[in-house]
């Protein structure tokens, strides 16, 4: 080999700090795009239960954006990525009935919201409840969440309503198992 590949490798080889440094800052970019990432654009989520049969069943894998509710878009019929009050940082997955003013009133498992029948029909509900809850009104800062799976759900109905702050993202598409994925959910 001549003098000047000899230098030229010799030249490249960085120093053990060096590339120490170089991976460290590599991987603090990757966690922090990662941050940026779950903390704004969309988050994966494990559905862990029956609450939401047959619209999602237990263990699949949904993906949920999150813009739209850091601009406090909500709509009903969405399903969200939520919160309970005194359950720390544990995600449920639930359908949003109804929003902030709405009254909420369910007459023998039939849902009626501002005192007009909703027709659930298009939604596969595994097992529905006939149980009543009477009408109540929902403050400004409020929003009501269920369980399409009704019969099996712990939601709205018995932890009372959730905030604007306890809503994390909207569940847009099933990613596992692979014979669903990208399936929508909407």
């Amino acid at each position: 080999m001549s003098q000047t590949v000899k230098k030229k490798k010799q030249a490249k080889k960085k120093p053990l700090g060096q590339e120490i440094l170089s991976w460290v800052l590599t991987l603090a970019a990757a966690v922090a795009i990662a941050l940026v990432i779950r903390t704004f654009l969309f988050i994966p989520v494990r559905v862990d239960g029956h609450s939401m049969e047959n619209t999602l069943l237990n263990q699949e894998l949904v993906l949920a954006t999150k813009p739209e509710y850091l601009r406090g878009e909500f709509n009903r019929r969405d399903i969200v990525i939520c919160h309970y009050p005194d359950r720390g940082n544990t995600l449920f997955v639930k359908r949003l009935l109804a929003l902030p003013g709405d009254t909420v009133e369910f007459r023998e498992g039939l849902l009626y919201v501002n005192g007009a029948y909703v027709d659930e029909t298009d939604i596969d509900m595994s097992f529905k409840s006939y149980d009543s809850m009477q009408e109540i009104t929902l403050g400004e800062d409020e929003y009501f969440v269920a369980g399409d799976n009704r019969g099996n759900s712990n939601d709205s109905r018995r932890v009372g309503p959730i905030t604007r702050k306890m809503i994390v993202a909207h569940v847009r598409r099933i990613v596992w198992p692979l014979s669903k994925f990208w399936t929508s959910v909407e």
